[in-house]
């Protein structure tokens, strides 16, 4: 299933989890790798708005070079009663970030904005995921694979981290990275897909 565009649509994301939803969604687009350095939580600032702060930050980084197109970003933050467990700094870190998820129930908060440089769309998804509880030897198996390295929250929900999972309660697509359906209904919204609003998507 492939749609049409009236605009360049720009995924303003290195990430090949968030391309491939793109890919799957079936909308035409090109990625420009945004120059960001995350900022600081603030204090009493809702992990929910962080991640649509940086989400923010990431889209107008790429649209302020790239006049006339409609640029998407996203970020992803895991936590878990205030605690945000990011990129995994090295083995030892991605070991002591999966032992304390396991047996628990965390939350992975994505921000997404839409932006053509004069309209914006700025929001974010939370999806609840409870870890079942694994004996060691398996979480010691899923580091050493090195898949965690470059995943928040030390894990990725569509490849190996998928034996840690005992349930979601949200969007499976805004745990990989990007919740690709609400991109999609946004970019309708704003007109950008070809038909636009009066195709009732």
């Amino acid at each position: 299933m492939e749609f049409k565009t009236n605009r360049r649509v720009i995924l303003a994301s290195g990430s090949p989890r968030r391309s491939e939803l793109m890919g799957v969604a079936g909308i035409p687009f090109i990625v420009r790798k945004p120059q960001v350095a995350e900022p600081l939580i603030r204090q009493g600032e809702k992990l929910a708005n962080y991640a649509e702060r940086l989400a923010r930050l990431k889209a107008f980084d790429v649209a302020e070079h790239e006049s006339g197109s409609v640029v998407i970003g996203a970020d992803t933050v895991v936590h878990q009663e205030g605690r945000v467990y990011g990129k995994p700094s090295g083995r030892e870190e991605a070991k002591a970030f999966l032992e304390a998820l396991c047996g628990s129930v965390h939350s992975v908060s994505t921000g997404v904005c839409v932006t053509d440089g004069e309209k914006e769309r700025t929001f974010s998804v939370t999806t609840d995921v409870e870890f079942r509880d694994v004996p060691g030897w398996m979480v010691d198996k899923y580091v050493d694979s090195g898949d965690p390295m470059d995943k928040a929250g030390a894990y990725g929900i569509q490849s190996g981290g998928a034996l840690f999972v005992k349930e979601i309660r949200g969007d499976y697509h805004a745990v990989v990275g990007l919740p690709v359906a609400d991109v999609f209904g946004v970019l309708n919204e704003m007109g950008v897909i070809s038909g636009g609003k009066g195709d009732g998507l």
